[in-house]
């Protein structure tokens, strides 16, 4: 079964140009190495009535926006191997701002195993 890597953080509004930027290079850099798919969703329809909305969940705050993002992988193992050569990469980091966009202690990640996919 496949692998995902999941991710769901809070931009600024101000900031966003900026982390589009390095959204584009780290999906360039992760599908170069071996990455299936590299998805990043900037929220629109987040005022939800059933749930826990995305914004709550993150403590969003006026003019911050809600990112949902994933990596696909073939398996874990593959996730591990793409990983280490993303990490090895020196693209990544080239250029990477001094303050991240994005805060990252309200960010949340976590790796999944696919339980139901076509």
């Amino acid at each position: 079964m496949s692998y995902v890597d999941g991710f769901v953080l809070v931009v600024p509004k101000k900031k966003l140009p900026t982390y589009v930027k390095l959204a584009r290079k780290a999906s360039k850099v992760w599908r170069e190495h071996g990455a299936l798919d590299y998805r990043e969703c900037v929220g629109e329809d987040l005022k939800v009535k059933m749930g826990l909305p995305f914004p709550k969940l993150v403590k969003a705050r006026a003019g911050e926006t809600v990112i949902f993002s994933w990596i696909s992988y073939k398996s874990r193992a593959h996730r591990d191997k793409v990983n280490a050569k993303v990490m090895a990469d020196k693209r990544l980091f080239d250029g990477m701002p001094k303050e991240m966009p994005f805060d990252v202690k309200r960010m949340t990640y976590g790796g999944f195993k696919t339980l139901v996919g076509f």
